[in-house]
């Protein structure tokens, strides 16, 4: 028991992660709860209209689809803590605008537009940035495990945050809410600035001249990292779009007040808290069968919450689509990682990140329509049957090419950077994977 919470935590012995932890906490509770002030905002000002939210989405989420390959560009190119800091400032000062606003009574929909456009072209950098450091704080033999526990603390802020901002808002008002979220990004640059840049082991750089264009050559020229690819686009443009499709739910089908409202959202966090403590565990490159049967569970899980019949049924089923969506997310995301070349690895989660979160302005459009015609319980239903499908698709293209997992040289070493002399914390930290490293090894599917 003591030696699977040790493997489950083993990336925390990392001061610098510890730190990274710390900081990210506060910080996504923000903007969790942000999420929910901001939503609740849009619906008051608008009558409850999925259109106006849709287009929020649609608006936070377009930089990261136009811009988030030069991000991933400038996380290889560039130093990463650097640049997360410079983000999370950007980001705390467009939250306290916005705050302010509110709370003088001048926020109008149109401002409201502009902030989650500003907020895109921050995440665009930010994203693949921080995907990627996290690879640089621990190494390779330690990135899926991190991984989980950035999963797991992600969700742990939006259990907290959501639950809190229901809350809030009632006593409160949503400007207060959102004023908070800009005061929690200062978390983040803390810890950051805390980080002893030392024990940061950066990955080599590619060539001077290496651009977006040679990411995206690295990773079409390998089948491999296609697949999972392709299957996060279509399950991300019908399926993803909790931000429009729980809010839609919660309000108009089951008719929620702000506080039943956060526990909706809280019960999608709890199950996704779930599924990235689970995947705490994993020790290597997750097999393409795992990935796709994932996508399978999520289409299912999903179409069933489109059709719960009372809100305990709807708590219940929204706590199975939480977790089957980060588990889906994780595989594909530690699959992607896993398997690109160090050196472009920013380029590479840049574009897993242009079609996991760059694909949310069409999704949301698309399902902001349909709910709009056919009811919120539509865009469950018809998100969760074409995610099915495309898992379906998916294996019969898998089964025609005769993939399957296999060993093979691993990509995420072809460049790794000398490690620094272990010391402190790192030491402690070396000293225990020793007998576990070649039970730690990434698996290379050919």
């Amino acid at each position: 028991m003591t030696s699977t919470a040790a493997r489950a935590t083993a990336s925390l012995r990392s001061r610098n992660f510890r730190l990274f932890v710390i900081g990210q906490i506060v910080s996504v509770a923000g903007t969790w709860m942000m999420v929910v002030s901001q939503d609740w905002l849009v619906l008051g000002m608008t009558d409850d209209s999925g259109t106006a939210l849709g287009t929020v989405t649609a608006l936070q989420f377009a930089p990261v689809l136009l811009f988030t390959l030069q991000g991933g560009r400038l996380a290889d190119r560039f130093d990463k803590r650097r640049l997360l800091m410079a983000a999370n400032l950007a980001s705390g000062a467009l939250a306290l605008t916005l705050a302010v606003l509110v709370l003088t009574g001048s926020a109008r929909l149109w401002s409201v537009y502009g902030f989650a456009f500003a907020v895109g072209l921050v995440n665009a950098v930010e994203i693949p940035a921080r995907m990627s450091f996290v690879g640089e704080l621990v190494g390779s033999e330690l990135l899926p495990n991190a991984s989980a526990l950035s999963a797991a603390y992600f969700n742990v802020a939006r259990i907290v945050g959501p639950a809190g901002a229901g809350v809030l808002i009632s006593v409160a008002g949503t400007g207060w809410v959102m004023l908070l979220n800009g005061l929690s990004y200062l978390a983040t640059v803390v810890a950051l600035r805390l980080m002893d840049p030392a024990r940061i082991s950066r990955t080599a750089r590619g060539p001077d001249k290496a651009g977006v264009r040679d990411g995206l050559r690295h990773a079409t020229r390998s089948p491999d990292l296609l697949v999972p690819l392709a299957l996060v686009a279509a399950v991300a443009v019908f399926g993803m779009n909790f931000q429009l499709t729980l809010p839609l739910l919660a309000k108009t089908v089951f008719h929620a007040d702000a506080s039943s409202f956060g526990l909706v959202t809280a019960a999608f966090a709890a199950g996704s808290l779930a599924a990235a403590f689970s995947g705490t565990l994993r020790r290597g490159r997750p097999s393409q069968r795992l990935v796709i049967g994932s996508a399978a569970v999520f289409g299912a899980a999903e179409a069933a919450t489109g059709w719960a019949p009372t809100y305990p049924a709807a708590i219940a089923l929204l706590f199975l689509t939480g977790f089957a969506t980060t588990h889906f997310a994780q595989a594909a995301n530690h699959r992607i990682q896993l398997g690109s070349d160090p050196r472009y690895r920013g380029r590479v989660l840049g574009l897993y990140t242009l079609i996991l979160q760059g694909s949310t302005p069409v999704g949301a459009l698309l399902v902001a329509r349909l709910s709009e015609q056919a009811g919120a319980r539509s865009g469950f239903v018809a998100g969760g049957l074409l995610s099915l499908g495309a898992a379906g698709a998916a294996a019969v293209f898998a089964a025609v090419r005769g993939a399957s997992p296999g060993r093979a040289p691993d990509a995420s070493r072809l460049a790794e950077p000398e490690p620094h002399p272990p010391h402190g914390d790192d030491e402690a930290r070396q000293a225990d994977l020793g007998p576990e490293r070649a039970d730690m090894r990434v698996e290379r599917a050919p």
